[in-house]
């Protein structure tokens, strides 16, 4: 398959990049050379190259930022997306796209499956829907996927960095570090992500997917958990969401069930605490 990666340098796009070259013929797009702001020139792209598949891991991902400056969210998330979508219908191309647990407004205390309602509480969320909405009004072969908790080797493209590198980076530089005890995650390992992702490219089954490691935790326990893997003992306190301050209101339980992904049969994820372990080997922290 030809496959046309639009973020290979990213946290999930070179670890999509390394698993999807031992199977496809993989075209490798950067940012700035690819914009996806930039409909008509990477029209000219998908035309010249005809990809069979068309991978988009760009995006906009400063929360907080998006309260400020939702053109900016709205540009990236939303309208390139709604772009993308015109650009691969038009070339007969399957999509791939990426969205958030942030999509959820966190009420409920089950995870999240596909078929639950999506009722985001914050300008990132709802860029991020929006986008999705786009895909499927536009689209009949795609792949959506939800996925939750992002950390990988390369680190976040947009913020240079990930959560558990600022924890250790924190804990180095002896600093106090408070996290947030009341909002619940899946924290989601690139590397699982992308044999995930590779797997379901071909097994063809389109659609929405939610797709995170297994179990959940709050973000306080998630740093927790990568203090006693290191065994290191910094000044971690854990505070409400009120008491945190952040500018945009976040879900406090925004965990994803992998329903579709196991009604079609795919292998399942790690737990996460394992998938963390793994991480924290292949950066180097743990020996």
């Amino acid at each position: 398959m030809q496959i046309a990666l639009i973020g290979a340098d990213g946290q999930l796009g070179s670890d999509l990049l390394e698993r999807l070259v031992e199977r496809h013929e993989v075209r490798a797009w950067t940012y700035p050379d690819v914009d996806i702001t930039r409909p008509q020139e990477l029209d000219s792209r998908c035309r010249e190259l005809q990809p069979d598949l068309l991978i988009n891991t760009a995006a906009y991902n400063l929360v907080d930022g998006a309260e400020e400056d939702p053109a900016a969210a709205f540009s990236l998330n939303a309208f390139a997306v709604r772009d993308l979508a015109f650009i691969c219908r038009d070339t007969d191309t399957i999509l791939m796209h990426f969205s958030s647990d942030y999509v959820f407004d966190g009420t409920q205390r089950a995870p999240y499956s596909e078929e639950d309602s999506p009722s985001p509480l914050s300008v990132y969320g709802v860029s991020k829907l929006a986008g999705e909405y786009f895909v499927r009004s536009i689209l009949s072969r795609y792949f959506l996927i939800r996925t939750c908790g992002l950390y990988g080797t390369a680190g976040c493209w947009g913020k240079g960095y990930n959560f558990v590198d600022t924890m250790v980076r924190r804990a180095r530089e002896k600093q106090p570090v408070q996290v947030v005890n009341d909002q619940y995650v899946t924290p989601t390992s690139t590397l699982e992500l992308a044999h995930r992702l590779s797997d379901l490219i071909e097994v063809g089954r389109f659609g929405l997917f939610h797709m995170t490691n297994a179990g959940q935790c709050s973000w306080y326990e998630f740093a927790a958990e990568i203090f006693r893997i290191l065994s290191m003992e910094p000044d971690l306190r854990g505070v409400d969401s009120a008491a945190y301050g952040a500018r945009a209101k976040r879900p406090v339980f925004s965990v994803l069930e992998n329903r579709h992904a196991d009604r079609i049969g795919l292998p399942g994820f790690s737990p996460w605490a394992i998938a963390l372990k793994d991480y924290l080997i292949r950066k180097g922290y743990l020996k």
